[in-house]
């Protein structure tokens, strides 16, 4: 391959997930919106819906994201009214984020989310899953 044709928009790999990453974005915000919630916010809600009372740290890592990008996020669900922040027994470096009842009671309205995305996709689950293993694959060659 030539130099000039590696530039290439259409050659490249991050411009597609770049692109599919921001429809999946927009696509998940009309099921969101009636939830009050952004889509890193809805993610931050799956992973204490997983477990309650997470350290940011660890919130941060299931995520991917860094405490910069983390904190505002948790704050302005914590100004909802969805999570209230806390410094740890055990460790008062340790942040540690909870579920208020409000928090826990969206947990029901937020079932319906992937049920909707997945109407909308329209993909068989065998494709779905593919791609899922597939972009989990990529992640980690990353690292």
């Amino acid at each position: 391959m030539q130099p000039a044709e590696a530039l290439k928009l259409d050659r490249q790999l991050c411009f597609p997930l770049y692109a599919a990453s921001n429809a999946v974005t927009k696509a998940y915000r009309p099921y969101l919106a009636p939830l009050g919630l952004t889509y890193p916010q809805y993610l931050v809600m799956l992973v204490l819906w997983e477990g309650d009372g997470v350290s940011l740290g660890q919130i941060g890592r299931r995520l991917k994201l860094d405490s910069g990008t983390l904190t505002p996020l948790v704050k302005r669900l914590e100004a909802a009214g969805l999570v209230k922040r806390a410094r740890s027994r055990e460790d008062e470096r340790v942040l540690v984020v909870e579920l208020t009842e409000a928090g826990r009671d969206l947990h029901a309205r937020a079932q319906a989310v992937p049920l909707q995305l997945a109407a909308k996709l329209n993909m068989p689950p065998a494709d779905f899953e593919r791609l899922k293993a597939d972009l989990e694959n990529l992640i980690a060659r990353l690292g």
